[in-house]
């Protein structure tokens, strides 16, 4: 029976994450062209189309304010997904030369900046995002620079342990041996051996910072209604969730399926790239 069990298991889960993989791709190509195909401008008012339910002419309805929620949903796209990947990038940067300078910069740097990388990864990084882009004042960009400065110590933690598995390999030691410069021998054979993993996680991040800044959108540090930012769309429809459910429905559906698929398809890059794993599968 176990045996049949991790068999189905095995069958299905190449088909769930190749479904993850369509969603990713979907997801993308709206941010891409999205507004481009979009049938009704997202942020023209027409009030006698108000609360209209999903049909022909609106397939996902419209909203209060009479807006197509489908136009909406395809321009939030390109406003959700960048920002999160500006997140992303900015995050790992900062990590990555925090982790980078640990790892080779002696006991006494190493000790400082892990110390306070470990106060970061010990608050929640939503938390102090929420003050920083209350700080900084509402908006998408401050919801973005605050995350940014907020998610960075687990890729510097991450990129401190990679960067010192790598730094003595003997190849390593042979070009030192030759003399190669340090910051050649950095950027050359040390980083891009050591980080070739970096980006499983980073897919794996995309869904839970494409969360949070929802999160601080429909709290108020974030976009601002009525920005077609998935988080802001489901904030100014709140109110109308017991009358007109598509308005606030479809938009956190698109929001659940993003963010799930991301975590799958990093979950399958991680399986991937691990031997172990892949050796336990078996």
């Amino acid at each position: 029976a176990g045996t049949r069990a991790a068999t189905r298991i095995r069958q299905r889960v190449p088909f769930v994450e190749g479904i993850a993989l369509v969603v990713v791709v979907v997801v993308v190509a709206m941010a891409a062209v999205g507004p481009l195909i979009a049938p009704y401008d997202p942020y023209a008012v027409d009030l006698t189309r108000s609360l209209l339910p999903p049909s022909a002419e609106h397939w996902f309805g419209t909203d209060a304010n009479g807006r197509d929620v489908l136009s909406r949903v395809l321009h939030g796209a390109r406003v959700t997904l960048p920002a999160t990947l500006v997140v992303i990038a900015a995050s790992t940067v900062i990590g990555v030369l925090i982790g980078t300078v640990a790892a080779l910069g002696g006991k006494v740097v190493d000790e400082v900046l892990m110390r306070i990388t470990d106060i970061g990864l010990s608050l929640p990084a939503i938390i102090l995002a929420l003050g920083l882009s209350a700080a900084l004042g509402p908006g998408l960009s401050s919801a973005v620079i605050a995350l940014s400065l907020t998610w960075w110590p687990g890729y510097a933690r991450l990129a401190r342990t990679l960067v010192r598995e790598v730094k003595d390999a003997e190849y390593v030691d042979a070009a030192r041996v030759l003399g190669v410069p340090q910051p050649r021998l950095i950027f050359r054979h040390i980083l891009p051996n050591a980080l070739n993993t970096l980006y499983v996680q980073t897919t794996v991040d995309v869904g839970a910072v494409m969360l949070v800044i929802s999160g601080l959108s429909f709290i108020g540090v974030g976009a601002q209604v009525p920005s077609a930012e998935w988080g802001a769309m489901i904030a100014g429809e709140a109110n109308n969730l017991t009358n007109a459910w598509w308005a606030v429905a479809l938009p956190g559906l698109a929001l659940l399926l993003t963010a799930l698929a991301f975590n799958l398809v990093g979950d399958w890059l991680r399986v991937r790239n691990d031997p172990t794993i892949r050796r336990e599968a078996r």
